[in-house]
């Protein structure tokens, strides 16, 4: 069916594509028809954080920033779902055009900018969802928030989603928030994971349940840096890592038609980097903690390589909008397919 559909959604500008899905995919839901979507994959359980995946394929964020359309992503057969990125205000993003495809290379750029209408609305949205799977909710900073004062806001959104949220991420690694990327140097870091780590222990004893942290990096970083994380991310007990948000990269697509726009590069051209930050971070970490696998999973194979290179789960974004829901099914069949792996 998806087949048919893209050349229409392609006819539209992206954005505009992106909020027709959401809205269809909401109304096949409502209207109990999501099973003619998608088929729903088999069981694959994983446990990972110590909650247990049905699947390992996983809705990256960014699809949903507002959680409106949760259960109706997640009858496409994942996994799990992770929403937002959310801010503790809401905020516009960037203004458009924001987001361009880049089709001869199966890739996406966007310079959306945390635009979403803040931590208060989506945690009624959560509220209001039927979806009783495994949830992450993705934070970050508001653009206007000085970047040294970027751990309040942090603060802010996880005091507030701790109690809706199977899994809280923790984005650092947009290239669309001035000098968000400031986060993953080392001093930086080490402050923000000693300040949300004390705060997630004071949220468990509040409500009487852990509600395990992920960190979301960028897969441009060099080789020293990525041990710098590494070690970090076992000094303060941070219970997985996400890699990776997208590139600022254009290597491969200069020469192509929006090649040259601002923002993060996500989609094949990503894959990888990603798979190799992967790689890296899995030589280091020794299994301290689990790596759940973004960037570039346009197929079974590709979603097989980051399992191989050292992910526990996978997320997809940019797959969905070149290959459709039935990329989930294929993924879950291609990671089902591998040698089982020890349990993280």
């Amino acid at each position: 069916m998806y087949s048919l559909l893209r050349p229409l959604l392609f006819r539209f500008d992206p954005e505009t594509a992106h909020h027709l899905t959401l809205s269809g995919l909401k109304a096949s839901y409502t209207l109990g028809l999501s099973g003619l979507v998608a088929k729903r994959p088999a069981d694959d359980p994983r446990t990972v954080m110590g909650l247990a995946f049905p699947n390992p394929v996983g809705l990256a964020a960014g699809l949903d920033k507002n959680g409106k359309c949760i259960a109706g992503l997640a009858a496409l057969g994942f996994g799990f779902i992770e929403i937002g990125t959310i801010t503790p205000l809401p905020q516009p993003g960037n203004p458009p055009p924001r987001l361009f495809r880049l089709p001869q290379a199966q890739g996406i750029i966007n310079r959306m900018g945390f635009n979403n209408d803040g931590v208060d609305q989506l945690i009624e949205n959560v509220k209001r969802s039927d979806y009783r799977g495994i949830l992450g909710i993705n934070i970050g900073k508001n653009a206007a928030t000085p970047i040294e004062k970027a751990a309040d806001d942090y603060l802010i959104c996880l005091r507030k989603v701790y109690a809706h949220a199977g899994y809280v991420a923790v984005n650092i690694s947009s290239p669309n928030t001035r000098n968000l990327r400031q986060l993953q140097d080392e001093a930086a870091l080490n402050n923000l994971l000693m300040l949300l780590k004390a705060e997630q222990h004071r949220l468990a004893d509040t409500h009487g349940k852990y509600v395990p942290l992920a960190l979301k990096i960028a897969p441009d970083m060099e080789g020293e840096q990525i041990i710098q994380i590494a070690r970090l991310l076992i000094q303060h007990g941070i219970d997985a890592v996400i890699a990776t948000n997208t590139t600022l990269s254009r290597e491969g697509v200069e020469h192509l038609p929006h090649g040259a726009e601002t923002g993060g590069l996500s989609g094949t051209p990503v894959r990888d980097k990603s798979t190799a930050v992967i790689r890296a971070l899995a030589a280091e970490l020794q299994g301290a903690l689990p790596i759940i696998g973004a960037g570039g999973i346009l197929s079974g194979a590709d979603a097989a390589e980051k399992i191989n290179a050292g992910a526990a789960l996978v997320q997809l974004y940019s797959g969905l909008i070149y290959r459709g829901p039935a990329l989930v099914g294929e993924c879950c069949a291609a990671i089902r397919a591998l040698p089982i792996r020890p349990i993280q």
